[in-house]
């Protein structure tokens, strides 16, 4: 853990106590366990859009994403009669294909990822809502999926599963990140591209693999939310997410500039903005400044990543300048 998540995590404590100060139902059974449930749910594409952010990459599909790969798992499950198994395997499968197209997209035809992203985001929308003829995917009174439902939505010693699922999820993410010869790549090509491919690295392999990740991790995630709401509406489904996702990342400590960060952090960014809104809700603020809330976090850990790199350059530079005085005066 590095000074950023240590200050992150204390940042979490704070605020904490000042919300079960003002209103100590926050410290209560059901809405710890109710917050821990949004923070596993959220948290799972969080994590996903870290491993593009890592690249200098963006992902910004993955609302749009979970509200089609949200519709056709239960259509498939629902209508279609297709075991859950199976229907998870197809949708994660899906997910993946969507990394690869944008992988494709980025590094063979050259073309931006906010660009490529920002028209999925619009494409896997409107197919969504066509899908289902801009009607509501839920499921029918008397459908029963009871090992889905507890493997999913259940809890196990009064843990939800979603939060489970997202610790082994952080788990391994964290393992691979900074563990392993491929985490290492991510974060060289997104410090530097062009220095990674002249080290050996094959960066566009690096880089579809990267949104591979991401759509893989995200088509679980709408598994979980589909189940978590038992119905999806496309039009509104999974709205604004991979705003909330690039939040927790950048507070997390990954710059949108690319080559830094860690899991660690990104946990940290997921509870703190989670804690932050069930504040809102606790004070009766209205919910529809929940974006106003993660707009201004989102900015807030801009400013902070921007002034932390000037000063850590000024700290490089002095240094620098003071190795140079000290041999020049050994010198002479």
């Amino acid at each position: 853990m590095n000074k950023k998540d240590l200050g992150l995590a204390l940042l979490i404590l704070v605020v904490g106590a000042v919300v079960a100060m003002i209103n100590p139902r926050f410290l209560s059974r059901i809405n710890l366990a109710n917050t821990a449930n949004l923070i596993g749910l959220f948290g799972l594409f969080s994590i996903a859009e870290a491993f593009v952010l890592v690249t200098a990459g963006i992902e910004l599909s993955v609302g749009s994403v979970i509200a089609l790969l949200g519709v056709i798992f239960i259509d498939m499950i629902v209508v279609q009669g297709v075991p859950w198994p199976i229907a998870t395997v197809i949708v994660i499968v899906i997910g993946g294909i969507l990394g690869s197209i944008h992988g494709w997209l980025i590094t063979r035809m050259k073309l931006q990822p906010f660009v490529v992203t920002l028209c999925g985001l619009l494409i896997y929308r409107g197919i969504a809502r066509f899908y289902t003829a801009d009607g509501t995917a839920g499921f029918s009174y008397g459908d029963n999926f009871p090992v889905l439902a507890h493997v999913v939505s259940g809890r196990t010693a009064g843990i939800p599963h979603s939060i489970i699922a997202f610790g082994v999820l952080a788990l391994i993410s964290w393992y691979v990140l900074h563990r392993t010869v491929f985490g290492r790549h991510l974060f060289a090509v997104g410090k530097n591209e062009e220095a990674a491919r002249f080290a050996g690295i094959n960066t566009q392999r690096t880089i579809v693999a990267a949104y591979v990740i991401c759509l893989i991790l995200t088509a679980i995630s709408a598994i979980f939310l589909a189940m978590y709401t038992r119905s999806v509406h496309p039009a509104s489904h999974g709205n604004f997410y991979e705003l909330y996702a690039i939040a927790a990342a950048v507070l997390g400590g990954f710059s949108l500039r690319g080559g830094e960060g860690s899991i660690v952090g990104v946990v940290l960014g997921v509870i703190l903005l989670q804690v932050l809104q069930n504040l809102v809700n606790l004070l009766g603020i209205p919910s529809s400044l929940n974006f106003a809330v993660m707009g201004s976090v989102i900015l807030i850990g801009v400013l902070a990543d921007n002034q932390f790199n000037r000063y850590r350059e000024r700290k490089r530079q002095s240094r620098m300048a003071n190795s140079v005085v000290s041999g020049a005066e050994q010198t002479g």
